[in-house]
């Protein structure tokens, strides 16, 4: 049985659309922040401007078309945590970085989703979407693991509605403490993403579309049309509530934000970090 948690204080930041590498080194900078305790833990809600490509922290850059995303107007960033590719517009996006002795990250990566996940259901309750978080997923028959898209495939403790996925999420656990960042797409073209990645043939790219389409959705595709503010105070009263959380809403320090512009300039816009092979 969980154990009930003490009420804590945490911080809430609510950051306006950024570049894909800002968002990317602001969530680190928290991190290193949280872990040297000058911030508190913190809840970060924000959304992403242009629209960008994120991938996976082990994803071949091979996976990327480079020619669509310049077509686009697109941006390319890797992010700290797993996973697959994600384009983020049209989203809201959320963030949980906390110490490794906070208890509501605590244990394993499973055992922290499964926790997190009920604050997600929560949010996602009051904003009149019905949804669940299995702890286990299977593969459906024909499926290829390892394909290039996240919102693919579910897996351990992502949110499905009516058996689609919803909000995809990726956790990385440092000596700092832990990261959680995941993503609700609000409305738009969920296929868009594979316009963005590369396929041995357009008729690969088409299937790909085709099962993103059967596999997940957007909160429009799902009948709730919702705005960017309303998720973000559902999602912060739905992190209180369950998690017994006092928030004290902020912004980004100073040395927060000096750390974010160093990290841009030497990680997250290098091509160094961005064109990594593992």
């Amino acid at each position: 049985m969980e154990t009930e948690l003490t009420p804590a204080r945490w911080r809430v930041l609510r950051t306006p659309p950024a570049p894909g590498a800002w968002n990317m080194a602001v969530d680190e900078a928290i991190l290193e922040a949280v872990g040297q305790k000058h911030s508190l833990p913190t809840l970060r809600l924000y959304a992403w401007s242009p629209p960008c490509l994120s991938l996976g922290y082990a994803q071949p850059l091979s996976d990327v078309d480079f020619e669509a995303l310049q077509c686009n107007g697109w941006q390319l960033v890797r992010r700290p945590t797993g996973g697959r590719a994600i384009l983020h517009t049209d989203e809201l996006t959320y963030s949980v970085i906390a110490p490794l002795d906070e208890p509501r990250v605590a244990g394993g990566v499973l055992e922290s989703y499964c926790r997190l996940a009920q604050a997600l259901l929560d949010a996602l309750n009051r904003l009149g979407l019905p949804a669940r978080a299995d702890s286990r997923y299977d593969l459906p028959p024909g499926t290829q693991p390892g394909g290039p898209v996240c919102f693919e495939t579910p897996s351990n403790y992502e949110i499905t509605v009516q058996g689609k996925k919803l909000i995809g999420s990726a956790q990385a656990r440092r000596k700092d403490g832990v990261l959680q960042h995941g993503s609700l797409p609000l409305w738009g073209d969920l296929t868009r993403i594979t316009r963005a990645l590369r396929f041995k043939d357009e008729e690969a790219r088409q299937k790909a579309a085709a099962r993103l389409l059967e596999r997940a959705a957007t909160a429009q595709h799902l009948g709730v049309l919702l705005n960017w503010e309303d998720c973000a105070d559902a999602f912060e009263a739905a992190f209180a509530a369950t998690l017994a959380i006092h928030f004290q809403p902020g912004d980004l320090t100073s040395q927060e934000q000096e750390r974010a512009a160093q990290l841009v300039a030497e990680k997250y816009a290098h091509p160094a970090w961005t064109n990594h092979i593992l």
